[in-house]
């Protein structure tokens, strides 16, 4: 069968896994190290919530290998590929699988965040929207959710050593160049232009903005010191 080199991932959704990849380790490593490190914690989990929603949206309004209902695996489309049968570009099913799994685990993780607290001296940008009570509950749900996020990053990584070395796909080359060699018929990604980009990166903007809590009234002054009478 004749191969054709097709445009299979666009910049956007290429600069978007590699940012996600480096801010999780990042995010895993600061929140393990802890101490002074903890504030750049709170930065990065403030850069995930944008690329979660800017890809949230690029999933809708993006180019056509990056959009969700392109690669959404469904029972009809698992049960081709388990047969051997799936012969389509992009994401396969059980890639697909993967994908929606570490974005959902990832938005859990980044929204406990969010309303976390240490019991030194970080609290998370929106704590006083729950109180400390709630805030306690979900920085133990944070602090457990992390094992699993980086369970599901092992097995991404797994997968990506099984098709290079038994599958012989190279799943890597096409996410840094954004072309790739392909058998049987397909077309290059389209869609995904200016307009659209632009639309994704207000609207995490917007997201990052609302997750940094600058939006909320400042805690009031603490109260001036009791002075005591000189005699």
């Amino acid at each position: 069968m004749n191969s054709q080199r097709i445009y299979l991932w666009d910049l956007p959704t290429r600069l978007f896994h590699w940012l996600l990849a480096l801010s999780i380790v990042a995010a895993v490593i600061t929140g393990q190290v802890g101490g002074n490190w903890i504030e750049w914690h709170a930065k990065l989990g403030l850069l995930i919530v944008g690329l979660l929603v800017f890809r949230v949206v690029w999933g809708f309004i993006g180019s056509t290998y990056a959009r969700f209902g392109e690669f959404f695996p469904t029972p009809a489309k698992i049960s081709t590929y388990l047969k051997g049968a799936w012969r389509r570009p992009g994401h396969n099913p059980l890639g697909a699988l993967s994908v929606f799994g570490l974005l959902a685990v990832c938005a859990l993780q980044v929204t406990s965040g969010l309303f976390a607290n240490d019991d030194i001296a970080f609290n998370g940008p929106l704590l006083d929207l729950v109180g400390k009570a709630v805030s306690d509950r979900l920085t133990g749900f944070h602090h457990l959710l992390v094992n699993l996020l980086i369970l599901l990053v092992a097995l991404h990584l797994a997968a990506i050593v099984f098709y290079a070395h038994v599958r012989k796909d190279n799943l890597v080359k096409p996410m840094v160049v954004g072309w790739k060699e392909t058998e049987g018929p397909a077309e290059s990604a389209k869609g995904g232009g200016f307009v659209a980009l632009l639309v994704a990166l207000i609207l995490a903007a917007a997201a990052v903005y609302g997750a940094s809590g600058a939006w909320m009234p400042a805690p009031p002054p603490p109260a001036p010191a009791a002075t005591t009478p000189s005699w």
